[in-house]
């Protein structure tokens, strides 16, 4: 078994939160940015999350938002971190007052190493799929030879998403060796509908790797 951070995003009912925290998950995701079909708003917080428990990890996730919506957010009480996704820089990820996991979006190019580097305050790196039209949910993978190159040269806080779903996260931790794994539509019936299979068989694999 192994201790990889395990994170379901993209949660929008009670019923998922309850499951993913019931099967093994460490973290669950509120996604707070409207265009999103999995998309809840700080007035909802309470309601999906009124059955996770005291002990699970919760993180708000926003894509270049207003810092209304943040301190909003972190105003609920709800939350142990936030998610950013955009083009946000690391003070403005750093000005809520909340541990902050800041995603970079990979493609072969990138000059990762510096972009790491600029978040250095972030409690973790989320490497996600680049997509020239999508800050993320493309639901595609990136090569996670990359992630185990800056997990090989020390960066420790890596979490890779993009295109995870049980039949290839064993492999995605085996190759990249990263510290947690986040996934979202890998687990879905549909937006913002975990399955409660495809939950139950992503963690196992996950653990098993």
């Amino acid at each position: 078994m192994t201790d990889i951070w395990i994170k379901i995003c993209g949660i929008a009912r009670a019923e998922d939160a309850r499951a993913a925290i019931d099967l093994g998950a460490d973290a669950i995701g509120l996604i707070c940015y409207p265009p999103s079909g999995r998309y809840v708003p700080p007035a909802r917080f309470g309601e999906v999350l009124k059955r996770a428990g005291e002990d699970a990890e919760v993180y708000a996730l926003f894509v270049n938002p207003d810092p209304a919506e943040v301190r909003s957010a972190a105003a609920t009480g709800l939350l142990t971190g936030l998610q950013f996704h955009g083009d946000e820089s690391a003070g403005f990820c750093e000005s809520f007052g909340l541990p902050y996991m800041k995603a970079l979006r990979v493609r072969d190019d990138s000059d990762l190493q510096r972009q790491v580097a600029e978040f250095a305050s972030a409690q973790r790196i989320l490497l996600d799929t680049y997509d020239e039209t999508s800050y993320g949910g493309t639901g595609k993978s990136f090569r996670w030879e990359i992630a185990a190159d800056l997990v090989a040269a020390g960066v420790g806080n890596i979490v890779v998403a993009g295109g995870l779903h049980a039949g290839n996260v064993a492999e995605a931790i085996q190759r990249a060796r990263p510290f947690g794994i986040d996934v979202s539509s890998g687990v879905e019936s549909g937006p913002g509908a975990k399955d409660l299979k495809k939950l139950q068989d992503f963690i196992r694999e996950a653990r098993s790797a």
